[in-house]
Protein backbone atom coordinates (compact mmCIF):
# COMPACT_ATOMS: atom_id res chain seq x y z
CA UNK A 1 0.00 0.00 0.00
CA UNK A 2 1.30 3.26 -1.32
CA UNK A 3 0.64 6.28 1.42
CA UNK A 4 1.75 9.85 0.99
CA UNK A 5 3.91 11.00 4.05
CA UNK A 6 4.01 14.87 3.89
CA UNK A 7 6.41 16.42 6.63
CA UNK A 8 6.00 19.80 7.16
CA UNK A 9 9.82 21.53 7.73
CA UNK A 10 8.59 25.32 8.55
CA UNK A 11 11.69 26.74 7.47
CA UNK A 12 10.21 30.30 7.08
CA UNK A 13 8.71 32.41 9.86
CA UNK A 14 8.13 30.95 13.37
CA UNK A 15 6.43 32.13 16.10
CA UNK A 16 7.64 32.54 19.31
CA UNK A 17 5.10 30.02 20.78
CA UNK A 18 6.39 27.67 18.44
CA UNK A 19 10.29 28.13 18.87
CA UNK A 20 9.75 27.49 22.92
CA UNK A 21 7.03 24.75 23.61
CA UNK A 22 8.25 21.36 24.41
CA UNK A 23 7.37 17.95 25.35
CA UNK A 24 7.21 19.43 29.31
CA UNK A 25 5.34 22.54 28.66
CA UNK A 26 1.70 20.67 29.53
CA UNK A 27 2.95 19.17 32.67
CA UNK A 28 0.80 21.72 35.09
CA UNK A 29 -2.08 21.74 32.57
CA UNK A 30 -2.99 17.73 33.36
CA UNK A 31 -4.27 16.57 36.50
CA UNK A 32 -5.67 13.12 37.77
CA UNK A 33 -8.83 14.07 35.98
CA UNK A 34 -9.80 13.64 32.40
CA UNK A 35 -8.62 16.49 30.41
CA UNK A 36 -9.90 17.32 26.83
CA UNK A 37 -10.28 18.98 23.52
CA UNK A 38 -7.17 21.45 23.93
CA UNK A 39 -7.79 24.43 21.87
CA UNK A 40 -5.06 27.03 21.88
CA UNK A 41 -6.16 30.88 21.23
CA UNK A 42 -4.98 32.93 18.04
CA UNK A 43 -2.24 34.90 19.97
CA UNK A 44 -0.92 31.75 21.31
CA UNK A 45 -1.01 33.33 25.45
CA UNK A 46 -4.27 30.93 26.36
CA UNK A 47 -4.84 27.57 25.86
CA UNK A 48 -9.16 26.39 26.83
CA UNK A 49 -9.76 22.68 27.47
CA UNK A 50 -12.54 20.80 29.10
CA UNK A 51 -11.96 18.78 32.05
CA UNK A 52 -14.60 16.24 33.06
CA UNK A 53 -15.62 15.06 36.06
CA UNK A 54 -13.68 17.08 37.97
CA UNK A 55 -15.51 18.64 41.78
CA UNK A 56 -15.19 22.07 41.05
CA UNK A 57 -17.49 21.90 37.43
CA UNK A 58 -20.90 23.31 37.94
CA UNK A 59 -21.87 19.81 37.79
CA UNK A 60 -19.26 18.54 40.78
CA UNK A 61 -18.13 15.69 40.15
CA UNK A 62 -20.32 13.96 37.79
CA UNK A 63 -20.27 16.58 35.68
CA UNK A 64 -19.27 15.73 31.89
CA UNK A 65 -17.01 18.56 31.19
CA UNK A 66 -16.40 22.23 31.69
CA UNK A 67 -14.10 24.65 30.23
CA UNK A 68 -11.23 25.61 31.95
CA UNK A 69 -8.39 27.93 30.24
CA UNK A 70 -4.47 28.06 31.25
CA UNK A 71 -1.76 30.87 30.03
CA UNK A 72 1.37 30.55 28.99
CA UNK A 73 4.31 31.77 31.61
CA UNK A 74 7.57 33.06 31.22
CA UNK A 75 8.94 29.77 31.58
CA UNK A 76 6.94 28.46 28.44
CA UNK A 77 4.68 26.50 30.27
CA UNK A 78 0.86 26.85 30.63
CA UNK A 79 -0.38 27.42 34.03
CA UNK A 80 -2.46 25.42 36.38
CA UNK A 81 -5.68 25.72 34.82
CA UNK A 82 -8.34 28.04 35.87
CA UNK A 83 -12.44 27.01 35.99
CA UNK A 84 -13.88 29.14 32.78
CA UNK A 85 -16.84 30.27 35.54
CA UNK A 86 -20.59 29.61 34.78
CA UNK A 87 -21.19 32.41 31.61
CA UNK A 88 -19.23 29.79 30.00
CA UNK A 89 -20.06 26.34 31.40
CA UNK A 90 -23.75 24.91 32.52
CA UNK A 91 -24.64 21.68 34.03
CA UNK A 92 -23.60 19.50 30.88
CA UNK A 93 -20.71 19.09 28.44
CA UNK A 94 -19.19 22.55 27.63
CA UNK A 95 -16.28 22.75 25.29
CA UNK A 96 -14.53 25.40 22.68
CA UNK A 97 -15.12 24.77 18.99
CA UNK A 98 -12.66 27.61 17.37
CA UNK A 99 -11.99 31.13 17.24
CA UNK A 100 -12.50 33.74 15.12
CA UNK A 101 -9.63 34.87 13.06
CA UNK A 102 -8.70 37.86 14.93
CA UNK A 103 -9.35 35.97 18.08
CA UNK A 104 -12.30 38.23 19.31
CA UNK A 105 -15.02 35.77 19.03
CA UNK A 106 -14.99 32.33 21.08
CA UNK A 107 -17.17 29.21 19.66
CA UNK A 108 -18.53 26.89 21.87
CA UNK A 109 -20.23 23.32 21.58
CA UNK A 110 -23.25 23.90 23.40
CA UNK A 111 -26.73 26.01 23.30
CA UNK A 112 -27.20 28.08 26.57
CA UNK A 113 -29.97 28.95 28.31
CA UNK A 114 -31.19 30.60 31.80
CA UNK A 115 -29.34 29.04 34.42
CA UNK A 116 -31.29 26.04 35.96
CA UNK A 117 -33.61 26.30 32.49
CA UNK A 118 -33.73 22.73 30.65
CA UNK A 119 -32.15 23.25 27.09
CA UNK A 120 -35.02 23.72 23.99
CA UNK A 121 -32.35 23.38 21.46
CA UNK A 122 -28.31 21.95 20.52
CA UNK A 123 -26.28 23.38 18.11
CA UNK A 124 -23.13 26.19 19.08
CA UNK A 125 -23.05 29.28 20.21
CA UNK A 126 -20.78 32.25 20.06
CA UNK A 127 -18.92 34.39 22.58
CA UNK A 128 -17.61 38.20 22.08
CA UNK A 129 -14.19 39.10 23.87
CA UNK A 130 -15.04 42.03 26.43
CA UNK A 131 -11.97 43.69 27.83
CA UNK A 132 -10.42 40.73 29.65
CA UNK A 133 -13.57 39.01 29.83
CA UNK A 134 -16.19 37.11 27.22
CA UNK A 135 -19.77 38.03 26.69
CA UNK A 136 -22.73 35.64 27.49
CA UNK A 137 -23.15 33.05 24.39
CA UNK A 138 -25.47 33.77 22.11
CA UNK A 139 -26.94 30.64 20.29
CA UNK A 140 -26.66 29.94 16.66
CA UNK A 141 -29.01 28.04 14.31
CA UNK A 142 -28.12 25.01 12.66
CA UNK A 143 -31.34 23.53 11.25
CA UNK A 144 -32.05 20.31 11.82
CA UNK A 145 -29.06 19.76 14.66
CA UNK A 146 -29.42 16.76 16.64
CA UNK A 147 -27.33 15.13 18.67
CA UNK A 148 -28.24 11.88 21.20
CA UNK A 149 -24.99 11.38 22.33
CA UNK A 150 -23.81 13.23 25.59
CA UNK A 151 -20.77 15.01 24.29
CA UNK A 152 -20.72 17.09 21.07
CA UNK A 153 -16.95 17.19 19.19
CA UNK A 154 -16.14 19.24 16.57
CA UNK A 155 -14.41 22.31 14.51
CA UNK A 156 -14.99 25.47 13.22
CA UNK A 157 -12.86 27.35 11.17
CA UNK A 158 -11.67 30.61 11.19
CA UNK A 159 -13.07 32.48 8.48
CA UNK A 160 -16.15 30.87 10.25
CA UNK A 161 -17.24 29.00 6.46
CA UNK A 162 -17.73 25.64 7.70
CA UNK A 163 -18.45 23.53 10.86
CA UNK A 164 -17.52 19.65 11.17
CA UNK A 165 -19.02 18.06 14.30
CA UNK A 166 -19.00 14.37 15.41
CA UNK A 167 -22.93 13.20 16.82
CA UNK A 168 -25.44 10.36 17.08
CA UNK A 169 -28.22 11.59 14.87
CA UNK A 170 -31.11 9.90 12.97
CA UNK A 171 -29.12 8.12 9.88
CA UNK A 172 -25.77 7.84 11.28
CA UNK A 173 -23.96 4.30 9.92
CA UNK A 174 -22.74 3.75 13.48
CA UNK A 175 -22.86 5.94 16.49
CA UNK A 176 -21.45 8.59 16.06
CA UNK A 177 -20.70 9.83 13.08
CA UNK A 178 -19.02 13.31 11.11
CA UNK A 179 -21.19 15.71 9.77
CA UNK A 180 -20.35 19.30 8.37
CA UNK A 181 -22.50 22.69 8.29
CA UNK A 182 -21.35 25.28 5.81
CA UNK A 183 -22.22 28.57 6.14
CA UNK A 184 -23.64 30.50 3.20
CA UNK A 185 -23.51 33.99 1.54
CA UNK A 186 -26.68 35.00 3.56
CA UNK A 187 -25.15 34.36 7.08
CA UNK A 188 -27.07 31.01 7.81
CA UNK A 189 -26.34 27.67 8.43
CA UNK A 190 -26.70 24.65 6.12
CA UNK A 191 -28.45 21.48 7.63
CA UNK A 192 -26.01 18.89 8.57
CA UNK A 193 -24.08 16.66 5.57
CA UNK A 194 -22.88 13.16 6.79
CA UNK A 195 -19.15 13.28 5.31
CA UNK A 196 -20.08 9.27 3.53
CA UNK A 197 -19.17 6.00 4.14
CA UNK A 198 -15.59 6.53 3.40
CA UNK A 199 -14.99 8.59 6.43
CA UNK A 200 -17.77 7.04 8.49
CA UNK A 201 -17.89 3.59 9.97
CA UNK A 202 -20.10 1.46 12.10
CA UNK A 203 -18.14 2.54 14.95
CA UNK A 204 -17.36 5.25 16.50
CA UNK A 205 -15.74 8.75 14.61
CA UNK A 206 -14.96 11.41 17.02
CA UNK A 207 -13.09 14.84 17.41
CA UNK A 208 -12.97 15.75 14.04
CA UNK A 209 -10.79 18.84 13.26
CA UNK A 210 -9.34 20.19 9.66
CA UNK A 211 -5.71 21.64 8.80
CA UNK A 212 -5.91 25.63 8.31
CA UNK A 213 -6.82 25.64 4.93
CA UNK A 214 -9.73 23.33 5.44
CA UNK A 215 -9.01 20.48 2.79
CA UNK A 216 -7.69 18.12 5.63
CA UNK A 217 -9.79 16.30 7.77
CA UNK A 218 -8.52 15.20 11.43
CA UNK A 219 -10.71 12.96 13.06
CA UNK A 220 -10.54 9.59 15.51
CA UNK A 221 -12.01 6.24 14.71
CA UNK A 222 -12.52 2.96 16.72
CA UNK A 223 -13.68 1.68 13.16
CA UNK A 224 -10.03 1.12 11.62
CA UNK A 225 -6.92 -0.77 11.84
CA UNK A 226 -5.01 0.58 14.74
CA UNK A 227 -3.08 0.74 18.16
CA UNK A 228 -5.34 1.27 20.24
CA UNK A 229 -9.33 1.61 21.01
CA UNK A 230 -9.07 5.23 19.33
CA UNK A 231 -6.48 6.10 17.35
CA UNK A 232 -6.15 9.60 15.23
CA UNK A 233 -6.33 9.66 11.22
CA UNK A 234 -6.49 11.95 8.40
CA UNK A 235 -8.33 12.33 5.14
CA UNK A 236 -7.91 14.68 2.00
CA UNK A 237 -11.31 16.58 0.84
CA UNK A 238 -11.29 16.00 -2.89
CA UNK A 239 -13.58 18.83 -3.85
CA UNK A 240 -16.08 21.11 -2.49
CA UNK A 241 -18.90 19.02 -2.45
CA UNK A 242 -17.46 17.46 1.37
CA UNK A 243 -18.75 13.97 -0.12
CA UNK A 244 -15.55 12.90 -1.40
CA UNK A 245 -12.46 12.30 0.71
CA UNK A 246 -9.47 10.18 0.49
CA UNK A 247 -8.75 6.81 1.99
CA UNK A 248 -8.49 7.65 5.40
CA UNK A 249 -4.57 7.17 6.52
CA UNK A 250 -3.74 6.30 10.63
CA UNK A 251 -1.68 8.71 12.06
CA UNK A 252 0.86 6.57 13.42
CA UNK A 253 3.15 5.63 16.57
CA UNK A 254 4.25 9.34 17.04
CA UNK A 255 0.34 9.76 17.80
CA UNK A 256 -0.93 6.77 18.57
CA UNK A 257 -0.69 4.43 21.15
CA UNK A 258 -2.38 1.52 22.67
CA UNK A 259 -4.42 3.84 24.86
CA UNK A 260 -7.08 5.90 23.70
CA UNK A 261 -6.34 9.39 21.11
CA UNK A 262 -8.77 12.14 20.81
CA UNK A 263 -9.38 15.68 20.07
CA UNK A 264 -6.16 16.21 17.29
CA UNK A 265 -5.72 20.16 16.15
CA UNK A 266 -2.66 21.14 13.96
CA UNK A 267 -1.18 24.28 14.66
CA UNK A 268 1.39 23.40 11.33
CA UNK A 269 1.76 26.80 10.46
CA UNK A 270 3.25 27.46 14.04
CA UNK A 271 5.32 24.14 14.04
CA UNK A 272 3.14 21.78 16.33
CA UNK A 273 0.11 19.60 17.15
CA UNK A 274 -1.97 19.04 20.19
CA UNK A 275 -4.36 16.04 21.37
CA UNK A 276 -5.52 14.07 24.17
CA UNK A 277 -4.26 10.64 24.66
CA UNK A 278 -4.73 7.82 27.53
CA UNK A 279 -0.90 7.02 27.35
CA UNK A 280 0.95 7.41 30.36
CA UNK A 281 -1.35 9.73 31.62
CA UNK A 282 -1.54 11.11 35.11
CA UNK A 283 -5.56 10.31 35.25
CA UNK A 284 -8.50 9.44 32.30
CA UNK A 285 -6.78 11.46 29.66
CA UNK A 286 -3.51 13.97 29.27
CA UNK A 287 -2.90 16.77 26.77
CA UNK A 288 0.11 16.02 24.55
CA UNK A 289 2.04 18.37 22.08
CA UNK A 290 3.93 16.61 19.10
CA UNK A 291 6.78 19.20 17.72
CA UNK A 292 6.96 19.00 13.78
CA UNK A 293 10.66 19.16 13.97
CA UNK A 294 10.70 16.10 15.80
CA UNK A 295 11.75 12.86 14.01
CA UNK A 296 8.73 10.87 12.16
CA UNK A 297 8.54 7.30 13.53
CA UNK A 298 8.61 4.93 10.19
CA UNK A 299 4.52 4.68 10.08
CA UNK A 300 4.09 7.56 10.94
CA UNK A 301 2.55 10.88 8.56
CA UNK A 302 2.13 14.49 8.86
CA UNK A 303 -0.12 15.91 5.75
CA UNK A 304 -0.93 19.30 5.29
CA UNK A 305 -2.42 20.44 2.11
CA UNK A 306 -1.34 23.94 2.46
CA UNK A 307 1.07 25.50 -1.12
CA UNK A 308 4.22 26.11 1.03
CA UNK A 309 7.04 25.61 -1.10
CA UNK A 310 9.17 24.43 2.24
CA UNK A 311 6.81 21.43 2.25
CA UNK A 312 8.54 18.44 1.49
CA UNK A 313 6.44 14.88 0.17
CA UNK A 314 7.82 12.03 0.83
CA UNK A 315 6.48 8.44 -0.40
CA UNK A 316 7.29 5.69 1.36
CA UNK A 317 6.14 1.65 1.37
CA UNK A 318 3.86 0.75 4.48
CA UNK A 319 3.64 -3.36 4.43
CA UNK A 320 -0.07 -4.17 4.79
CA UNK A 321 -0.73 -7.50 6.91
CA UNK A 322 -3.08 -9.90 5.48
CA UNK A 323 -6.30 -10.23 7.20
CA UNK A 324 -6.22 -13.60 9.70
CA UNK A 325 -9.16 -15.34 11.48
CA UNK A 326 -8.55 -14.13 14.99
CA UNK A 327 -10.75 -13.26 18.09
CA UNK A 328 -11.33 -9.61 18.94
CA UNK A 329 -12.00 -8.17 22.48
CA UNK A 330 -15.42 -6.13 22.60
CA UNK A 331 -15.73 -3.58 25.59
CA UNK A 332 -17.79 -0.87 26.82
CA UNK A 333 -20.37 0.60 28.80
CA UNK A 334 -24.37 1.20 28.33
CA UNK A 335 -25.76 4.40 29.39
CA UNK A 336 -29.33 5.85 30.11
CA UNK A 337 -29.83 8.00 26.71
CA UNK A 338 -31.36 10.83 28.45
CA UNK A 339 -29.14 11.29 31.86
CA UNK A 340 -26.30 9.68 30.55
CA UNK A 341 -25.96 7.18 33.85
CA UNK A 342 -23.82 4.20 33.53
CA UNK A 343 -26.27 1.13 34.13
CA UNK A 344 -26.50 -2.62 34.57
CA UNK A 345 -27.55 -4.53 31.34
CA UNK A 346 -27.43 -7.72 29.29
CA UNK A 347 -25.79 -7.72 26.48
CA UNK A 348 -26.46 -10.47 23.78
CA UNK A 349 -24.34 -11.06 20.62
CA UNK A 350 -25.58 -13.81 17.76
CA UNK A 351 -23.80 -15.02 15.16
CA UNK A 352 -23.88 -17.95 12.75
CA UNK A 353 -21.36 -19.78 14.49
CA UNK A 354 -21.10 -17.88 17.99
CA UNK A 355 -23.73 -17.06 20.57
CA UNK A 356 -22.79 -14.94 23.80
CA UNK A 357 -24.23 -13.17 26.28
CA UNK A 358 -22.34 -11.04 28.28
CA UNK A 359 -23.35 -8.59 31.35
CA UNK A 360 -22.49 -5.13 32.01
CA UNK A 361 -22.22 -3.74 35.68
CA UNK A 362 -22.85 0.14 36.13
CA UNK A 363 -18.90 0.35 37.19
CA UNK A 364 -17.15 -2.02 35.19
CA UNK A 365 -19.07 -2.31 31.85
CA UNK A 366 -18.91 -5.45 30.04
CA UNK A 367 -16.28 -7.25 28.16
CA UNK A 368 -16.45 -10.25 25.57
CA UNK A 369 -14.02 -12.24 23.35
CA UNK A 370 -15.80 -12.85 20.04
CA UNK A 371 -14.31 -14.60 16.62
CA UNK A 372 -13.64 -11.63 13.94
CA UNK A 373 -15.13 -13.69 11.02
CA UNK A 374 -18.54 -13.60 11.94
CA UNK A 375 -21.45 -10.96 11.51
CA UNK A 376 -23.18 -9.82 14.65
CA UNK A 377 -26.63 -9.12 16.00
CA UNK A 378 -26.13 -7.39 19.27
CA UNK A 379 -29.34 -6.68 21.33
CA UNK A 380 -29.17 -5.08 24.71
CA UNK A 381 -31.57 -5.01 27.70
CA UNK A 382 -31.53 -3.97 30.78
CA UNK A 383 -34.69 -3.66 33.70
CA UNK A 384 -36.36 -0.31 32.79
CA UNK A 385 -35.33 0.59 29.98
CA UNK A 386 -36.59 0.08 25.84
CA UNK A 387 -34.42 -2.88 24.35
CA UNK A 388 -32.22 -2.15 21.38
CA UNK A 389 -30.73 -4.27 18.86
CA UNK A 390 -27.64 -3.03 16.13
CA UNK A 391 -25.92 -5.12 13.59
CA UNK A 392 -22.26 -5.03 13.56
CA UNK A 393 -19.74 -6.39 10.96
CA UNK A 394 -16.29 -6.84 12.56
CA UNK A 395 -14.86 -9.28 9.73
CA UNK A 396 -13.42 -6.62 7.70
CA UNK A 397 -11.86 -4.88 9.98
CA UNK A 398 -8.32 -5.43 11.41
CA UNK A 399 -8.12 -4.53 14.79
CA UNK A 400 -7.34 -6.74 17.80
CA UNK A 401 -10.15 -4.90 20.39
CA UNK A 402 -13.12 -2.60 20.22
CA UNK A 403 -15.17 -0.11 22.33
CA UNK A 404 -18.87 -0.20 21.86
CA UNK A 405 -20.84 1.84 24.26
CA UNK A 406 -24.43 1.38 23.87
CA UNK A 407 -27.42 4.15 25.21
CA UNK A 408 -31.13 2.57 26.42
CA UNK A 409 -34.23 5.21 26.21
CA UNK A 410 -35.89 4.84 29.81
CA UNK A 411 -39.25 3.08 29.90
CA UNK A 412 -41.52 6.31 30.80
CA UNK A 413 -44.17 8.12 29.69
CA UNK A 414 -43.05 10.53 26.54
CA UNK A 415 -40.10 8.21 25.47
CA UNK A 416 -39.80 7.91 21.35
CA UNK A 417 -37.98 5.11 19.97
CA UNK A 418 -37.10 5.63 16.21
CA UNK A 419 -37.46 2.06 14.31
CA UNK A 420 -34.64 2.85 12.36
CA UNK A 421 -35.01 -0.83 10.82
CA UNK A 422 -38.77 -1.08 10.11
CA UNK A 423 -38.58 -0.38 6.39
CA UNK A 424 -41.40 -0.51 3.67
CA UNK A 425 -41.31 -0.90 -0.18
CA UNK A 426 -41.18 2.33 -2.13
CA UNK A 427 -44.66 3.73 -1.66
CA UNK A 428 -46.35 0.90 -0.75
CA UNK A 429 -47.08 -0.22 2.93
CA UNK A 430 -45.41 -4.38 2.54
CA UNK A 431 -42.77 -4.74 5.15
CA UNK A 432 -39.54 -5.36 3.87
CA UNK A 433 -37.48 -8.81 5.91
CA UNK A 434 -34.96 -6.35 7.20
CA UNK A 435 -38.27 -5.17 9.70
CA UNK A 436 -39.34 -8.28 11.00
CA UNK A 437 -36.39 -8.45 13.90
CA UNK A 438 -36.93 -5.06 15.16
CA UNK A 439 -40.35 -5.36 15.07
CA UNK A 440 -40.26 -8.92 17.39
CA UNK A 441 -38.09 -6.62 20.03
CA UNK A 442 -41.48 -4.16 19.67
CA UNK A 443 -43.16 -7.31 20.62
CA UNK A 444 -40.88 -8.83 23.17
CA UNK A 445 -40.93 -5.14 25.48
CA UNK A 446 -45.00 -4.97 25.04
CA UNK A 447 -45.13 -8.30 26.59
CA UNK A 448 -42.42 -7.87 29.40
CA UNK A 449 -44.43 -4.82 30.17
CA UNK A 450 -47.97 -5.47 29.92
CA UNK A 451 -49.12 -1.70 31.49
CA UNK A 452 -47.12 -0.07 29.06
CA UNK A 453 -49.63 1.60 26.02
CA UNK A 454 -48.07 2.88 22.82
CA UNK A 455 -48.29 5.60 19.77
CA UNK A 456 -47.42 4.54 16.59
CA UNK A 457 -46.55 7.23 14.06
CA UNK A 458 -46.06 7.14 10.21
CA UNK A 459 -43.48 9.74 8.35
CA UNK A 460 -42.91 10.16 5.08
CA UNK A 461 -40.94 13.01 2.84
CA UNK A 462 -42.58 15.67 1.25
CA UNK A 463 -42.42 14.62 -1.70
CA UNK A 464 -45.96 14.17 -3.72
CA UNK A 465 -49.04 15.19 -2.65
CA UNK A 466 -49.44 16.27 0.91
CA UNK A 467 -52.80 14.44 1.29
CA UNK A 468 -51.36 11.10 -0.15
CA UNK A 469 -48.16 11.13 1.93
CA UNK A 470 -50.86 11.44 5.04
CA UNK A 471 -53.14 8.82 3.59
CA UNK A 472 -49.96 6.25 2.84
CA UNK A 473 -47.84 6.86 6.52
CA UNK A 474 -51.19 6.25 8.28
CA UNK A 475 -51.88 2.58 6.23
CA UNK A 476 -48.07 2.04 7.13
CA UNK A 477 -48.57 2.82 10.79
CA UNK A 478 -51.87 -0.07 10.51
CA UNK A 479 -49.58 -2.29 8.52
CA UNK A 480 -46.89 -1.97 11.72
CA UNK A 481 -49.82 -2.54 14.16
CA UNK A 482 -51.41 -5.68 12.58
CA UNK A 483 -47.92 -7.23 13.00
CA UNK A 484 -47.84 -6.63 16.51
CA UNK A 485 -51.41 -8.06 17.38
CA UNK A 486 -51.21 -10.86 15.64
CA UNK A 487 -48.12 -11.45 17.67
CA UNK A 488 -50.63 -11.51 20.80
CA UNK A 489 -50.23 -7.56 21.75
CA UNK A 490 -53.98 -6.44 22.30
CA UNK A 491 -55.22 -4.01 19.75
CA UNK A 492 -56.03 -1.86 22.50
CA UNK A 493 -52.25 -0.79 24.11
CA UNK A 494 -51.70 0.67 20.48
CA UNK A 495 -52.87 3.82 18.73
CA UNK A 496 -51.41 5.46 15.87
CA UNK A 497 -51.25 7.94 13.55
CA UNK A 498 -49.95 9.02 10.35
CA UNK A 499 -48.53 12.28 9.83
CA UNK A 500 -46.97 12.75 6.57
CA UNK A 501 -43.99 14.71 5.62
CA UNK A 502 -45.21 17.56 8.34
CA UNK A 503 -42.96 16.71 10.86
CA UNK A 504 -39.45 16.24 9.31
CA UNK A 505 -36.27 15.62 11.46
CA UNK A 506 -33.99 16.60 8.61
CA UNK A 507 -33.82 18.25 5.38
CA UNK A 508 -35.54 17.30 2.18
CA UNK A 509 -33.43 18.79 -0.32
CA UNK A 510 -31.11 15.20 -0.79
CA UNK A 511 -32.65 11.56 -1.01
CA UNK A 512 -29.75 10.90 1.73
CA UNK A 513 -31.85 13.34 4.28
CA UNK A 514 -34.83 12.48 2.47
CA UNK A 515 -34.73 8.64 3.89
CA UNK A 516 -33.85 9.95 7.67
CA UNK A 517 -37.54 11.80 7.22
CA UNK A 518 -39.06 7.93 6.22
CA UNK A 519 -39.78 6.83 9.58
CA UNK A 520 -42.34 4.72 11.97
CA UNK A 521 -41.63 5.38 15.66
CA UNK A 522 -43.39 4.98 18.53
CA UNK A 523 -43.89 6.71 22.19
CA UNK A 524 -44.79 5.53 25.34
CA UNK A 525 -48.18 6.90 26.39
CA UNK A 526 -48.85 4.95 29.71
CA UNK A 527 -46.68 3.29 32.19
Amino acid sequence: MRVVLTACFLLGLHTLLAQHLTSDSFLLVNSPYDELNPVISPDGRMLYITIANHPENIGGKKDQGDIWFSVLTESNQWSVPIHAGSLLNSNGYNAVAGFSATGDQMFLLSHYYDPGSIPRTQGISVSVKRGDGWSKPENISIPYFQNKSSSLGGYLLPDQSAFVYAAETYGTRGVEDIYVSLKGADGKWSAPKNLGSTINTQFQELSPSLSADGKTLYFSSNGRKGYGSFDIFSSVRLDDTWANWSAPVNMGANFNSEGRELFFRSYENAGFFVYGSTKNSDGYGDIKIFLADEPLRKDSTLVTTNNNPDTIVRIVEIPREPLADKNIRIYGKVSDAKTGEIIEATIYFAAPSDNQSVRATAVMGYTVTVPSTDDYAVKIEAAGYVSTMEKLDIHTYEMNELEMNFKLQPVAVGTTVNLKDVLFEQGKTNLLPPSYPELDLVVSFLASNPKVKIELAGHTDNRGIPAQNVKLSQARVEKVKAYLVSKGIAPRRISGKGYGGSKPIASNDTEETRQLNRRVEFTIRKF
